[in-house]
């Protein structure tokens, strides 16, 4: 979501005539986009500021404002404790960013705007974007849900949907932009709802509007992915079979206590209707061990999901209390060495299973898309496969020709589709050559 919040303050800045620069040195205003799902993530903000108060000092006249959900969340905070702080803007707010930039350069006030909103979308606000082959398509802001844990509904408002219309007007100017790779972003996309659609409609819509895309979306909640959606997945070659759905926790007792809506078994039921009907399927998930009360039966429920489930990969988390929630009042009542060992036995678990998975990959043919060179090494790209499985192959070497002259011969390119045949593979990454 913050990449996707990014773009719309840049698209807003950029209106009123401020301008990106990659220097910190030569900057006038410094905006960080922050997030509070975890204490870790704010940590890394507080230290971020913390290394920007050089900069305060060499330049007074350098604004800084801190954006989304940390600045609605600990707005009082961030403006009386951390004096370098001159603007705070909510995730609602984006739009009185460059207003409250130049009163303060005007009169050395400090600006506060995060008031929620329960009809803001931005959705006639075209996202300025970054070059590249990939990417986000917000069709909706907010969460419904309340689970216990979550400071999201509070941070970041109601749900509320952008037009259908809109969001596939987005998709084909991408398509005509040269983008090949698009995600569907929201909070929570399987509650999208605009007039008489629902996400499986909007989705149907974007596979037919550009069928040469690949469409992926993110974040599910498995009480509202529905039959129907799954099927609309299966029939469209161009939506990738690729599920992220978070299940938490694979004890009914703990769910029940997070306020997740569905039991175990009804989410099982989820993944086995997807395999059935898209057998190739990717899946992920997100879980949240250690979350108050839970006991050791509880954390082996979990795991046993996860051997079921076997999911390609997982993002595991010790449960990060957040102020307001419900679930903050709740006692910790886990020590620090059981938090460590069960959180490990899952990492451990899920890494198995993901070895596993990829190893059966080797000596197959997957198409994959190549979406950039890689961070290790500019003799290697970055590919992905329609199940979201990350795929590094070489970049195409050049050869001497009769004259002696290094002629580059590259018979594929960032943005090509391209088959690749895996020859090795471990947790997180395939090993692949181009055939």
């Amino acid at each position: 979501m913050n990449y996707s919040d990014t773009e719309i303050v840049l698209s807003v800045m950029d209106e009123f005539g401020y301008n990106e620069t990659t220097d910190i040195n030569d900057t006038d205003v410094i905006l960080l986009n922050t997030c509070s799902i975890r204490e870790n993530a704010e940590h890394k903000v507080y230290k971020r500021l913390d290394d920007l108060k050089k900069y305060k000092v060499r330049n007074p006249n350098l604004v800084i404002g801190i954006l989304g959900c940390m600045a609605e969340r600990l707005r009082d905070d961030l403006l009386n404790k951390r004096k370098i702080v001159d603007v705070i803007a909510g995730p609602d707010e984006y739009r009185k960013v460059p207003h409250l930039i130049d009163n303060t350069i005007e009169t050395g006030e400090k600006g506060i705007a995060v008031k929620l909103s329960r009809v803001e979308t931005y959705d006639d606000i075209t996202p300025l974007r970054r070059e590249g082959i990939t990417a986000w398509i917000s069709i909706m802001r907010g969460c419904d849900k309340f689970c216990t844990f979550c400071v999201v509904p509070f941070t970041r408002g109601r749900e509320r949907s952008r037009s259908l219309t809109n969001i596939v007007n987005e998709a084909r100017r991408l398509n005509e932009d040269g983008v090949k790779d698009i995600w569907l972003l929201g909070q929570n996309v399987n509650s999208y709802k605009f007039e008489d659609n629902d996400f499986s409609d909007l989705l149907r819509e974007v596979a037919i509007a550009v069928p040469e895309m690949r469409i992926r979306y993110t974040t599910s909640h498995p009480y509202d992915l529905s039959m129907k959606l799954l099927e609309t997945m299966a029939k469209y070659d161009n939506i990738c079979n690729y599920i992220h759905l978070p299940v938490q926790s694979g004890s009914d007792r703990v769910l029940k206590s997070m306020n997740r809506l569905y039991t175990v078994e009804q989410y099982l039921n989820v993944m086995r209707k997807s395999r059935e009907l898209m057998p190739d399927v990717g899946l992920s998930t997100d879980i949240i061990s250690c979350f108050p009360g839970e006991t050791e039966d509880d954390h082996k429920m979990t795991l046993d999901v996860i051997s079921e489930v076997r999911y390609d990969g997982a993002y595991t988390f010790v449960y990060s209390p957040r102020e307001n929630t419900k679930a903050y009042y709740l006692p910790d009542d886990i020590d620090q060495e059981t938090k460590t060992r069960r959180l490990d036995e899952i990492i451990t678990l899920q890494r198995k299973i993901s070895v596993e998975i990829n190893k059966e990959l080797v000596g197959k043919t997957k198409k994959v898309l190549i979406e950039s060179l890689s961070r290790k090494s500019d003799d290697f790209y970055m590919a992905r496969t329609d199940c979201n499985k990350s795929v590094i192959i070489p970049v195409e070497p050049g050869h001497v020709s009769s004259a002696g002259e290094l002629v580059i011969k590259q018979q594929y390119k960032i943005g090509d589709f391209v088959n690749a045949k895996i020859n090795k593979a471990n947790s997180a990454t395939l090993f692949a050559e181009v055939i």
